[in-house]
């Protein structure tokens, strides 16, 4: 037992240390290296940028550019990509959340047997590479494709319906490649819930809008904030989507880091653009977790 608890202490910090040592190798220590260029010049070398740090004459010197982020502030072309991008990933969500409540309302409900069969059906579509789910879109969604085939042999249409190419197809895309992102927590938080209120409602003379208006949206807050987020922090920076189902006049800020990196190569303004997205997407997180914090407060 001695021994034991000699040990129990440092297993303990090994575990706990495992998930910080990965968060610090693979977000943190990329990040300050994306910092460190967004503060460079784009030069044409290998690689593409100015040293930020130096050592000349046992002297260390740091250069920092702050170009970068004032030619982004000042070029309407990047705060239209930003405000593009958070407008498709908010309207992307709420798409989601009014299509994946119903059916992850539907999972918990149904018997147990049923609901592995359900979820099954929902995580099937992920297995699959999302570039070939979402060539599969343009096959649909094309001008000789499926839809509109179908649509101009039962005479509903007299020509071909622009549907590829749209922000149409965009939220399209971007709905049928999240939607199980928001129904899986949706669902864990709506199976847990105590059937007994909603019968103690219906005693009390509530109908069924108003007993899942005043008792299982409240209930559901966690799942809603779990989902939204899941959804919507991938989507803002979203490059394959908008870039396969999207035109030209689509713009979201992963396509623009994209065409900055590898187009342009300029890697110092495209690392200040992925700089500020991860500066705006840490506001919904920060959101949240203070959410979480004010449920487990209100617990204890």
């Amino acid at each position: 037992m001695n021994i034991l608890t000699r040990y129990l202490p440092k297993g303990r910090h090994y575990v706990i240390g495992a998930p910080f040592l990965w968060l610090f190798l693979f977000f943190v220590l990329p990040f300050v290296i994306v910092l460190k260029i967004s503060f460079a010049e784009a030069e044409v070398a290998i690689p593409p940028y100015s040293e930020v740090f130096s050592y000349v004459d046992q002297v260390i010197q740091v250069t920092l550019n702050l170009g970068n982020y004032i030619f982004l502030s000042e070029d309407e072309l990047y705060w239209a990509a930003y405000l593009g991008s958070i407008k498709i990933a908010t309207v992307s969500t709420l798409l989601c959340l009014f299509i994946g409540f119903p059916m992850a309302y539907a999972i918990a409900r149904a018997n147990k047997e049923m609901q592995t069969v359900l979820l099954l059906l929902i995580m099937m579509p992920t297995w699959t590479a999302i570039l070939i789910r979402v060539y599969a879109w343009m096959g649909l969604l094309s001008k000789n494709g499926l839809i509109n085939s179908t649509l101009m042999s039962l005479g509903i249409i007299d020509s071909p319906i622009q549907m590829l190419n749209t922000d149409f197809a965009v939220y399209l895309g971007i709905v049928y490649s999240y939607l199980p992102f928001m129904i899986l927590p949706l669902y864990a938080n709506l199976v847990k819930h105590d059937m007994t209120l909603l019968e103690a409602a219906s005693d009390l003379g509530a109908s069924r809008f108003t007993s899942f208006w005043r008792i299982t949206v409240p209930l559901s807050k966690n799942g809603i904030y779990a989902g939204c987020m899941l959804v919507f922090i991938p989507a803002v920076g979203e490059f394959v989507i908008p870039e396969l189902l999207g035109g030209p006049e689509t713009l979201m800020i992963g396509k623009v880091l994209w065409q900055e990196f590898f187009n342009n190569r300029d890697w110092p303004v495209a690392s200040a653009l992925a700089v500020i997205m991860l500066a705006i997407l840490i506001i919904p997180i920060i959101l949240f977790n203070r959410n979480q914090q004010k449920e487990l407060e209100g617990r204890l």
